[in-house]
């Protein structure tokens, strides 16, 4: 049962109709239907209209509320020939540029608010095909097989381990400035048809990658510092079982600004250059951060070690102590003391290394005014005060512990991590 039907204004072949089990679209004229079933339940709508300032279609159901199709004008693009394409992204709409509200606040849950768009760059895209893993290659074979009534060959132990792990093929895209410099990238599970993905439109914050147990290609790192108001252009590509496949060359687009900052900087090239600055320092300081603290971790392993090892001697046991004060004392000096509820209980001390950096860095999160002379002086700051740190951390990594696991070799005393070991005949 159709209850509702609207005709695009753009392009009247386009339709859309409100059915008892959801809304279908068509691209000629009726004659063939495709079902808008991302996100929209199996529920009757009864009405729908289009906002043409922002090609939005509005849906009105029967018992769910409203739901909003945000910019369907991809959908005017959408032709037979685009199915012999591999792979399209559709026109950009220009992308607004502006410092997000941080929620409700204190309102509390009776003041009712309605999620707005999502924030960023709108990248539609289009993939004809999705490539297969080996396993769903090896499903499809046997499925083959058994209609024909053939054997069907057992994969051994050792295939389906591995199998188990192969690294999932991915999307990649890639934003260019308009000197076709590497801006950002990121990454997203491929899926076949009609798919969107957003950019928020900033630079790469590369201080913030960690990987956690196994590599994921799909998790992508934290957001930076905003970017420049201009022209862009994203490329997109595939990666699938070791090779690296271009599916779109770089399309432009724009990044505007909303005209509605408070205190605006005079110049915002500025900001993005004092953030390139301050993002290279917080790459080595959190680099710094974690080494102390895997340091700190191997030096407790290698004190145990040579407890357990039959005739080491008392004064190695002293190099490794000497060793812990020393990494203890640059952590403090990176984290000072640790607040339990709130940093208003610590004591006045020197300023820890890593608060000076976070004084900085949450300033501008999200703000697009001028840099301020705190935040200029504490990056000084931080170039006197960090170096020497980087500098003990060196001596200790690279001379005073290899010299600890080189004795330990020649003890034959248990494995420590990070240690190879040596063995002879």
């Amino acid at each position: 049962t159709v209850h509702t039907i609207v005709q695009d204004f753009v392009r009247p072949e386009l339709l859309f109709v409100g059915t008892e089990f959801g809304v279908f679209f068509s691209i000629d004229n009726g004659i063939n239907w495709v079902k808008l079933k991302s996100g929209l339940p199996t529920i009757a709508v009864r009405d729908m209209v289009i906002q043409e300032r922002e090609s939005d279609l509005v849906i009105a159901t029967f018992g769910r509320g409203f739901y909003i199709m945000d910019d369907f004008s991809p959908l005017r693009e959408i032709s037979n020939e685009l199915e012999n394409q591999e792979a399209a992204i559709f026109p950009i709409k220009d992308a607004l540029m502006f410092a997000q509200t941080g929620g409700k606040g204190n309102q509390g849950s009776t003041y009712f608010t309605s999620p707005n768009p999502q924030y960023g760059a709108t990248f539609t895209y289009f993939i004809k095909e999705v490539p297969k893993t080996k396993k769903q290659l090896r499903k499809e074979e046997e499925k083959k097989l058994f209609k024909e009534g053939k054997p069907i060959p057992q994969p051994g132990w050792r295939e389906l381990q591995l199998e188990g792990q192969q690294e999932k093929s991915h999307l990649i895209f890639t934003i260019y400035d308009n000197n076709g410099n590497v801006v950002n990238q990121f990454t997203k599970a491929p899926s076949k048809g009609v798919s969107r993905v957003l950019w928020n439109m900033t630079y790469a914050a590369t201080a913030n990658t960690r990987v956690s147990g196994k590599f994921d290609p799909i998790t992508n790192g934290g957001r930076g510092i905003m970017v420049m108001p201009g022209t862009y252009k994203v490329g997109l590509k595939l990666w699938h079982e070791g090779e690296l496949k271009i599916l779109v060359e770089p399309i432009e687009f724009t990044c505007k600004k909303l005209n509605n900052t408070t205190l605006p900087a005079e110049n915002y090239a500025e900001n993005v250059a004092f953030a390139e600055k301050v993002n290279k320092l917080a790459l080595a300081m959190t680099a710094t951060g974690r080494m102390i603290a895997e340091t700190t971790d191997k030096v407790e392993q290698i004190k145990q070690a040579i407890y357990a090892t039959p005739g080491a001697s008392q004064e190695l046991m002293d190099k490794a102590r000497a060793l812990t004060v020393e990494l203890e004392a640059l952590n403090f000096t990176m984290n000072g003391v640790a607040a339990k509820a709130s940093g208003e209980e610590v004591p006045p001390a020197q300023v820890a290394l890593n608060k000076r950096l976070s004084n900085i860095t949450y300033t501008h999160m999200g703000s697009t005014s001028g840099i301020t002379t705190t935040e200029k002086q504490g990056y000084e700051i931080l170039k006197e005060e960090f170096p020497p740190v980087l500098q003990a951390l060196k001596q200790i990594v690279e001379k005073e512990v290899p010299a600890l696991e080189t004795e330990l070799n020649k003890m034959n005393a248990p494995w420590t991590p990070g240690r190879l070991p040596d063995w002879k005949e």
